[in-house]
């Protein structure tokens, strides 16, 4: 009786060990694959931030100012228009250039770009730059075949959450600048990774004067709408 007692009580022993040894390696993997789905989210959340400040700086080329919204940036990828200067010819090629100055001087400031454009097309070899209008989707993103302009408002990972946004026009020293910022918070970016970790590193950002999250932009002073992650 005392062997099947003793082998009970070993085999329990194995059970509680093996128990032990578990819940030892879950808390010492738990924080490790916390950074790494984090670091993996945080990368998708940064290009996604990245694009975001591409569409507002042609917003304000184009407009200048940035949208205070997701709707008005989609309709100005979407149907806009942007105005791009092409160079034609070379400033390289000496006899372009001369050419160039030659038909300035003799048209007494008369000569336009579309003008110069006609005598190129004709064959004279000149250097010269042509604004035309072309459609922003034709230039933004046009060989990026990941990026979806309907998806630009929302974190990812966050089951529809969407990126918080602002855009003013501050004054500052004097003069007036378009500012904008926006934020994607931690607590959606991060949503269903495990919510203490996430509690930490929301306390750990705000002990060092950071946000919880990814931000590009500011609202509060001019940064040249650098993102927290440069």
């Amino acid at each position: 009786m005392n062997g099947i007692v003793k082998k009970i009580v070993s085999v329990l022993l194995l059970f509680v060990i093996a128990g032990l040894v578990y819940v030892i390696v879950q808390s010492v993997m738990q924080p490790v694959n916390f950074n790494k789905q984090m670091e993996y989210r945080k990368g998708v959340g940064v290009q996604r931030m990245k694009d975001l400040r591409t569409l507002q700086e042609a917003y304000k080329s184009v407009y200048g100012k940035f949208s205070q919204s997701a709707d008005s940036l989609a309709d100005f990828y979407k149907n806009g228009q942007m105005e791009v200067l092409m160079q034609i010819g070379s400033n390289d090629d000496s006899v372009a250039v001369a050419n160039t100055e030659k038909l300035k001087k003799s048209s007494r400031g008369k000569l336009t770009p579309e003008m110069m454009y006609k005598l190129y097309q004709e064959g004279q070899n000149l250097v010269f730059s042509i604004s035309s209008k072309i459609n922003v989707r034709d230039t933004i993103f046009k060989n990026r075949s990941d990026f979806n302009i309907d998806s630009l408002r929302y974190i990812p990972f966050s089951q529809g959450d969407t990126i918080q946004m602002d855009a003013i026009i501050k004054e500052v020293s004097g003069v007036k600048v378009p500012l904008f910022e926006a934020r994607m918070p931690y607590k959606s970016l991060l949503k269903g990774l495990d919510n203490q970790l996430r509690i930490n590193l929301d306390a750990d950002c705000r002990a060092s004067n950071r946000y919880e999250g990814l931000q590009v932009g500011s609202i509060s002073a001019p940064n040249n709408n650098a993102g927290n992650w440069e």
